[in-house]
């Protein structure tokens, strides 16, 4: 197929005014992102769009947490452009902003060679599950356990995620918390877990989840599903962490996965809590 070859580009800041065109293009990728989620995107971030001939062509998404660890997501050129160089530029462009950063991704099959060849390696799977949630019976909670509403737990929760993803999403987390629904798991009254929900797409997302354990993931996991039973939700779990293969057994198919990559070196988790589900594959 010959590729239409822009007689010009232009790189520039994406501002609130692109954000329509930029849903256009997830859009046109049969990807689920409403304007809602692209406003949030563009709140916390920043992003660079790519400009043919008087029309937005690309876009690239950044997200900076603390002074030394970055995420890159939302890298789409529109069809009819592609193979013609532009996600590279797009991806130099905002990696020269990114400068001094460790910078992590969620890679398609589509995305693994051109990040690939700028220095991103592999460093885990996760794997997307949605469709319409299951009814749930009560989770098995082990003795001095508890699932509950979150209350005044919002600074320990925020420090978990810290610790687990090895970097500093405090900013990022209070802003998330605001639109979204939380419960924590307390073991002996201490929390030792927790996991939000929040409106995306098609429907509901369960992001992220955190918790020391499989079973406390489970615990977590279920009181949501159960309480959107045949409604759509979605979850982007961690491939490696055995909630996959649990969702799949109880009903929610995995739809896909991408590669998580990194450039620059890996953050280092802390603690005691895992991620078993991400925020996002945008936001990592």
């Amino acid at each position: 197929m010959t590729v239409a070859v822009p007689l010009s580009l232009t790189l520039r800041a994406m501002t609130a005014e692109d954000l329509p065109r930029a849903e256009e293009l997830s859009a046109e990728q049969s990807w689920p992102h409403r304007m809602e989620d692209w406003e949030l995107f563009f709140e916390l971030g920043e992003g660079i769009v790519a400009e043919s001939d008087g029309e937005i062509v690309g876009s690239i998404m950044g997200w900076r947490f603390g002074d030394n660890v970055a995420s890159i997501g939302m890298v789409i050129v529109t069809p009819n452009r592609q193979g013609a160089g532009i996600g590279r530029k797009l991806m130099e462009a905002m990696l020269a902003r990114l400068d001094g950063y460790t910078v992590m991704l969620n890679a398609t099959a589509d995305g693994l060679p051109l990040y690939t060849r700028v220095g991103f390696v592999p460093l885990a799977t996760v794997r997307q599950h949605q469709g319409l949630a299951p009814t749930m019976p009560l989770a098995p909670l082990r003795a001095g356990e508890r699932v509950r509403p979150l209350g005044m737990d919002g600074a320990a929760i925020i420090r978990m995620y810290n610790e687990a993803v090895g970097m500093d999403r405090t900013a990022f987390m209070e802003r998330v918390m605001r639109d979204s629904q939380a419960t924590i798991l307390t073991r002996e009254h201490e929390p030792v877990g927790f996991s939000l929900l929040r409106r995306f797409g098609r429907g509901r997302v369960v992001a992220p989840v955190v918790a020391q354990d499989l079973a406390g993931a489970q615990a977590l996991v279920t009181h949501w599903l159960g309480a959107k039973a045949g409604k759509f939700c979605r979850m982007d779990v961690d491939g490696d962490s055995g909630l996959s293969q649990w969702l799949e057994d109880i009903g929610l198919p995995c739809v896909g996965s991408v590669t998580t990559m990194v450039r620059g070196p890996a953050p280092v988790p802390r603690g005691t809590g895992k991620v078993f589900a991400v925020m996002g594959q945008a936001f990592g």
